[in-house]
């Protein structure tokens, strides 16, 4: 029998990406405050009850690192730039468009100097330790720097950080110099495992899919320049950092209410995503056709861990237990069986919309993927 190594900190063999459906009870309390029919005060007292009970529910569903469920988030992405000092909530004239639907029309815009000091997810983070059983660990989702560039990629946001950052170079620098800043003061707090969660390479991956389509000899040097830039902001950010903190990142081709935005296999991103970021983990969505095979797992050192999104959390509906034992299998082809693990591909609610599944069958995804997990692994 094969023995493997026992994994002491993250990412587990059996994990999740983060995102947790909200209870109604949350939602009904962000609707009220939105109206100003409760206070900030109230809104919290409901977050910090919902988060308390999450917690224990994870704990009890066997997780080795929790985390709030972002329930203190409208989004995975934009309360985080928010916090940013610098940075302002706006809305444009439309949403992110997604393959069956459009999204709320909020985006972020700068309103000076970026900078990282006192951000409240770094308070968030403190509550959820505290609330978290000795032994556990707590994990911190953040998106990741290359994702906040690729908002002021949007044609509306072009303009305003030209205004800021005429220099492209700059606002790289000042970007990674924010995220490293929250990043120490979240290790301050006692956070030893940060995730980024970044779309950007989906996104890439879906544009390499659509100029080949158009044309095979298509020049993609500018999706590569691209590629390097966030390659660089990303690994600045998370460069001499403290040696006990994991830090790992999550790829995602867009996951809100269960629809979807880019396709395409990872091989235009490997290169540079798979061998150059400094990352522990690879939290990689392999639940459809969309992400292609796992050949470009070459691509990931040995000595990193790849967690396999095989489990869809766009649906309640379980997966064949024996076709995702077999796809564990034809994964280790590419990249050693004691360097693999089993997740969901992204988050049960990436927005506070949620996916369409219900939080049975959210717990049930979960369960499934332990009991799996324990089977291969031991």
């Amino acid at each position: 029998m094969t023995e493997f190594t026992t994994r002491t900190t993250s990412p587990f063999r059996y994990d999740i990406v983060g995102s947790f459906l909200r209870p109604q009870e949350l939602k009904d309390a962000r609707a009220k405050f939105a109206k100003g029919e409760i206070s900030q005060a109230d809104l919290t007292a409901v977050e910090d009850k919902a988060i308390i009970d999450l917690i224990k529910q994870e704990e009890a569903a066997g997780l080795k690192a929790v985390t709030d469920g972002e329930f203190r988030r409208s989004y995975w992405h934009l309360d985080f730039f928010w916090g940013l000092h610098g940075v302002k909530h706006v809305n444009l004239k439309h949403g992110y468009f997604f393959h069956d639907e459009e999204t709320r029309n909020d985006s972020a815009q700068l309103e000076g100097k970026i900078s990282g000091e006192n951000h409240p997810f770094v308070e968030h983070f403190k509550f959820t330790k505290a609330h978290t059983a000795e032994g556990t660990q707590v994990k911190q989702t953040i998106p990741a720097p290359a994702q906040f560039l690729e908002e002021f990629l949007r044609p509306e946001n072009q303009a305003n950080a030209k205004e800021f950052y005429p220099n492209q170079e700059e606002l790289d620098h000042d970007v990674a110099a924010a995220y490293h800043q929250v990043i120490e003061d979240l290790y301050d707090a006692g956070c030893r495992t940060l995730q980024l969660d970044d779309c950007t390479w989906g996104i890439s991956v879906n544009a390499f899919a659509n100029l080949k389509k158009k044309d095979p000899n298509a020049d993609v040097s500018q999706l590569e320049a691209l590629q390097k830039r966030f390659l660089k902001v990303n690994n600045e950010a998370i460069a001499n950092l403290p040696a006990d903190l994991t830090i790992n990142t999550h790829v995602c081709r867009g996951n809100y209410h269960s629809t979807w935005a880019a396709a395409g296999g990872y091989g235009p991103v490997a290169d540079n995503l798979f061998a150059k970021e400094n990352v522990t983990a690879f939290y990689l969505e392999y639940d459809s056709e969309r992400a292609g095979g796992f050949e470009p797992l070459t691509k990931v050192p040995d000595d990193k861990y790849v967690v396999l999104g095989l489990v869809t959390s766009k649906s309640g509906e379980l997966e064949d237990r024996e076709s995702i034992i077999k796809r564990i299998h034809e994964a280790a082809k590419y990249h050693p069986l004691d360097h693999l693990c089993l997740s969901p591909q992204c988050g049960f609610a990436s927005t506070e919309e949620g996916n369409i599944l219900t939080e049975d069958q959210q717990w049930a995804k979960i369960k499934f993927i332990k009991s799996i997990a324990e089977e291969i692994w031991g």
